[in-house]
């Protein structure tokens, strides 16, 4: 099986199109979601449509929760909690009900899939100590998979660990260690933190142990009129250019 595995989509339907387009030219069989359909941009109906017209398999992030009346925003910035309260708002009744089916975490084949941290949705994996609680929650799992594909830091990255040695990679294309653990994160679709403004996802090939790390072109321009359209903060519509 070749999954597609992409993560904070964040009602971006300019960039969604765009990733989707790029995974049926390389053919997934099938397309994974870590979380964040909605929140930040300005079609969340249209996103979650996409989503359940196309069968992709999504979890459930943070903004999600919060966008479906799963839990409050007590814990977002200012802007974040501005826009995923217009979210919840706006919601039609069964896209509010698909976000509120999602699970928070999936056993998938040989890999295992969370939005934020393993059991914790809205904790960020950023640091050693982070990765190391990670690692050490993957031996607890049933058939104690090798990969965790996570997301919700919008950025792109590769821990990997043999015993207690940490490491991280950086290359496009990874060939997989199986004397390796793996915690990898496919950054954002629908907003970028890490200087490239592309949308990024990732391919996971499960038989031949690969992965390979894609950015995709958008037309920006279009996504930041409808944000400042909406009345959303500026300040969501300018970080788009930036990737950050």
């Amino acid at each position: 099986m070749r999954y597609a595995i992409l993560s904070d989509i964040h009602a971006n339907l300019e960039a969604l199109r765009a990733v989707l387009a790029r995974i049926a030219e390389l053919g997934a069989d099938r397309v994974v979601c870590l979380g964040d359909l909605v929140g930040y941009n300005a079609d969340p109906n249209e996103c979650v449509d996409t989503v359940r017209r196309d069968g992709i398999t999504c979890l459930m992030g943070n903004h999600d929760a919060v966008a479906c009346g799963l839990e409050d925003p007590g814990s977002f910035n200012p802007a974040a909690k501005e826009s995923v309260l217009w979210t919840r708002e706006r919601l039609t009744h069964e896209n509010r009900s698909f976000l509120r089916g999602f699970p928070r975490e999936l056993a998938i084949e040989d890999f295992f899939a969370c939005h934020g941290s393993i059991h914790d949705t809205n904790r960020y994996i950023l640091n050693d100590d982070d990765v190391r609680d990670n690692f050490s929650l993957m031996e607890d799992l049933p058939d104690r998979p090798r990969v965790c594909f996570f997301g919700h830091t919008h950025r792109r990255d590769v821990h990997h660990a043999r015993g207690d040695a940490l490491a991280q990679e950086r290359a496009d294309s990874i060939p997989m260690d199986g004397e390796k653990r793996y915690l990898i994160n496919p950054g954002a679709v629908g907003q970028p933190r890490d200087g490239d403004p592309r949308a990024a996802f990732l391919m996971y090939d499960a038989k031949a142990r690969t992965v390979t790390f894609y950015r995709t072109e958008y037309d920006i321009a279009a996504c930041q009129a409808k944000i400042i359209r909406a009345g959303l903060p500026e300040r969501l519509a300018q970080r788009l250019s930036m990737g950050w």
